[in-house]
Parts: structure tokens; sequence; C-alpha cells
């Protein structure tokens, strides 16, 4: 399995902190946010590479910090070449240029690197191994707050039945986050989304294109997931972690 840690956004919404420096490597209590994101991925015995997409504004950035690193499982950074919002990839635009640039034909884990969540990313793999079938992360929210997240309605066996990105009116009760699984026969058809001209943007839009196509579970996890996106996000976020090591 390789991991994709997705970190080409230009996060305007907490400029000036940000606008010459990644959201990802703020930090956050005393480490960086993608430390404790890297932190549960070395945890994971089957990934044996992490692939980190960036932009070229910040690209040295996290070239540096990858070899400072020295991490336990080999992290390669790839500048997708944008500079700005207007002419970045998107999300799933990144993912499909990682899979590209590194010849990718394993099972990919992918994750935004602007959320800090609770769970261990060990528990959501082992959980995918039950199915081998693409997976997503979800969790119960309340009617408010699903509107500006991806909303999934799942059956008994937590099969995805439906899925809206930022519903007005949500139809399910699960917030679907930022964290997927996809095997390796799956993987193709992110080419395919792209290519019938579906938006590259946020992630959850291609969990509305393969759902309908394969068979797609939804791991509920325990504790917290942030969503560090904002400068009061940030602030909360800070003071909920000032004491973890």
């Amino acid at each position: 399995m390789k991991c994709i840690l997705l970190c080409a956004g230009y996060a305007t919404r907490l400029f000036p902190l940000t606008q010459n420096f990644p959201k990802a490597l703020l930090k956050v209590g005393q480490r960086a946010i993608i430390d404790y994101i890297l932190e549960k991925v070395n945890k994971i015995d089957e990934v044996d590479k992490i692939y980190l997409v960036t932009n070229a504004k910040y690209s040295e950035h996290f070239t540096n910090w990858a070899n400072e690193k020295n991490n336990v499982k080999p992290i390669t950074v790839f500048n997708d070449g944008t500079t700005s919002n207007d002419d970045r990839l998107g999300a799933i635009g990144d993912i499909q240029f990682v899979i590209d640039n590194s010849k990718l034909e394993d099972d990919i884990l992918v994750i935004a690197t602007d959320n800090l969540f609770d769970f261990e990313l060990k528990d959501f793999y082992d959980f995918y191994k039950t199915k081998n079938s693409p997976c997503v992360c979800v969790r119960k929210e309340d009617y408010e707050k699903l509107k500006s997240l991806g909303v999934a309605n799942l059956d008994e066996n937590n099969k995805v039945i439906q899925f809206e990105e930022k519903p007005a009116d949500p139809k399910g009760e699960f917030a679907v986050y930022a964290e997927y699984i996809y095997p390796r026969d799956v993987v193709p058809e992110i080419k395919k989304y792209l290519d019938e001209g579906n938006s590259c943007d946020a992630p959850g839009n291609l969990i509305t294109y393969l759902y309908n196509k394969f068979p797609t579970y939804a791991y509920e996890f325990t504790g917290d997931c942030h969503d560090v996106g904002t400068h009061e996000a940030l602030a909360y976020v800070n003071e909920v972690y000032k004491d973890k090591k």
C-alpha cells in the first residue's frame, strides 16, 4: 500500500499565516499538523512508501521537512507545478498526478492533511481488509454541521447507499471525512472519472462516482476530527493540543 498526503491547497482562509508557508506545517501544540498524521501512517506496516503532493509555492518547505524528518517510511515530495488557486489541480487532480508520476499500481491510502483526528489509521486499514473495496471514514454529526460536509447514507452493513457533497438538506446523518482507501483495481477509475470531465476538486466528489460502480464502505470512527481551515479553528485546536507531546 502507498499513502498519498494531499498538501497542494493554498489555505487562503488562513492568510497571512499561510501566504508563504503551508498549512500542514503550522504548529499545533508542540508539533506540525502533518507530524500527527505521519505518526498514524507509520503504524500501518503495509504502507511501504509515502507520497506527498504539494504546489510550486510550498514545495521547498515540504522537501526540507521530509529531509529533516528522515522518516521510517520513505517520503517522496511531488510538486504539481501550480502557483495559485486559479491554476490548482484540485484534490482529485493531485491524486492522479501522483499516480501518473509514481507509476503507482498498489492500494492507496489518501489523506487530506488539514484534518487533525484522534482515531488510528491502523484501525481504518484493518476495517478495509475485511471489505477489500473502497472505504471512507465517517462520523455522526448534527444537521447543521452536515450542510458543510460530504454526507453519506449507509445500510446495515455500513455500505454507502447515497452520498451528497455539502447538501442544503442532508438526507443522511454521517459526515464523510477526508481519509480514504482505494484498492489497486479501483485506482484506474480515478483517471476515468477525470477524463469524463467531472470535478477535480473536493475528494468527496469521487465517492459519488465510485459508490455507484463498486461496493463502498464506511468506517465509523470515534473521537474528534478537526478541520483546521480558519484562524478560529486553528486557535481551537491549539488549545485542545497544547499539552500533547
